[in-house]
């Protein structure tokens, strides 16, 4: 007799993210097939949010784009935004010791809450439940801790859930009340895990199910996809075959046999952030690499999201001629005007991706997908953080001056470190993230530490 599959493991969830920069969209979009018809729902502009909560999360929203951008002017940006990150500062991890006492931002996000800031929201959330399961609330999967601390001051009557999308957290990310608090964290890696732990969240709380990333991008829990994409990528980054004669048992242990060749050119894909900033960068490696490029020897995609204002910078200054490189078919910019579309866009662009350049955001976490990355400088102290992670793991690089880009990269590449990095990617960064969250939302698994 067949057993049956309990009803329990189909079960949905209300997905929640925030439109502050992409980090926290990009999390939530893994998971949108948990939630009812697919939709996830945006807690600063989701539809007839109140005004007065709109306006908050506006104000927030600016700010951060307008501070990530005016970091770049000399001395004062600099001086503003260390200001402000003392505000999201995580403090050393060692000496290990009790740090559960709120700081002022929380507990500002907090008073706010208390007022009444996302009520709206989660009285939304409690009373709109799918067909079957009415009588018994969704459980609410979130990205951002903001929206989870809503729920939980409102009286959200089911679970809440808030997955992390950084390798580590300030304080912020905990409830000013740890061992009273029913939240449940997803957490990246076992940092993130220990970290919260020292922030007083209880240890029942807290699951170790590594980052969402794309099932597109992985296949099945056996990673096929990811695999094959690796297999592809590894003669493009090892162009002298040191890495893969050195270690051709590992190769083969976790890829089996590779092809010859690759089926595309050296790839690389520099993505800039929500804010748009850094974009400059992007032009400076095209500068470098354009004889490379009009060989055909190069392609890039220059990641331009959802910002229409950095694909035109980017169009301006390649149409400028002084690289005599045409945008076309070694040079691609990425742009889509709804970010569902531009995130499924990029995740199909990144299969035939060979290295991935960005500042170390929630893309870091990609690295689990076999992608080497170099990584630009970090804006923030949990992007400091996520660089220490990426480096720890041993699948990044920091950035050399861009303009010399066609030397020190391919000296990189004839060495075969950039394919050591990719294979590093794969198999030490937990990328299973997206099926360790099913399990645990659906009720079939129970993580360990």
């Amino acid at each position: 007799m067949t057993k049956k599959t309990p009803k329990i493991l189909n079960r949905k969830a209300w997905v929640v993210d925030v439109d502050m920069g992409y980090g926290h969209q990009r999390t939530a979009f893994p998971l949108k097939h948990l939630a009812p018809g697919g939709k996830i729902i945006n807690a600063n502009s989701y539809q007839r949010i109140p005004e007065k909560d709109r306006k908050i999360w506006e104000a927030s929203r600016i700010f951060y784009e307008f501070i990530s951008r005016f970091k770049r002017i000399p001395f004062v940006g600099g001086l503003v935004f260390f200001i402000y990150d003392k505000f999201q500062k995580i403090h050393p991890f060692y000496p290990q010791r009790d740090l559960s006492e709120p700081n002022f931002s929380l507990k500002r996000i907090c008073s706010l809450i208390k007022k009444g800031w996302g009520k709206h929201l989660v009285l939304r959330l409690s009373s709109g439940q799918v067909e079957k399961l009415k009588k018994k609330p969704l459980p609410l999967i979130t990205t951002f801790f903001i929206p989870a601390f809503m729920a939980e001051i409102h009286g959200y009557p089911g679970e809440i859930y808030c997955a992390v999308c950084d390798a580590d957290i300030s304080r912020s990310w905990a409830p000013l009340n740890p061992q009273k608090s029913k939240i449940k964290y997803f957490a990246p890696n076992q940092r993130v895990v220990k970290r919260l732990k020292l922030y007083g969240v209880k240890r029942e709380n807290i699951f170790l199910t590594g980052y969402p990333l794309p099932k597109e991008n992985l296949g099945s829990k056996n990673m096929e996809i990811a695999k094959k994409d690796l297999a592809r990528r590894i003669p493009n980054l090892d162009l002298k075959s040191q890495y893969r004669y050195r270690y051709r048992s590992l190769i083969k242990k976790y890829l089996g046999s590779l092809p010859r060749e690759s089926d595309h050119p050296l790839t690389i894909m520099f993505a800039v952030g929500g804010a748009g900033a850094q974009k400059e960068i992007a032009i400076k490696i095209v500068g470098s690499l354009a004889k490379k490029i009009k060989a055909g020897e190069v392609k890039i995609i220059l990641v331009a999201g959802i910002r229409k204002r950095v694909k035109e910078y980017f169009k301006k200054e390649i149409d400028r001629g002084q690289f005599s490189v045409d945008l076309g078919k070694f040079v691609e910019i990425l742009y889509q005007k709804k970010i569902e579309d531009y995130f499924r866009e990029f995740n199909q662009k990144l299969r035939k991706t060979d290295i991935l350049w960005t500042k170390p955001s929630e893309l870091s976490f990609y690295t689990g997908l076999g992608l080497p990355i170099i990584i630009a400088p970090p804006i923030g102290s949990q992007e400091d953080f996520n660089k220490e992670w990426l480096l720890g793991v041993g699948s990044a690089i920091s950035q050399k001056n861009p303009k010399y880009t066609n030397e020190w990269l391919f000296d990189l590449l004839e060495t075969g470190w950039l394919a050591e990095a990719a294979m590093q990617g794969f198999v030490e960064s937990p990328n299973l993230g997206t099926f360790n969250i099913e399990k645990v939302v659906t009720g079939k698994i129970r993580l360990p530490f």
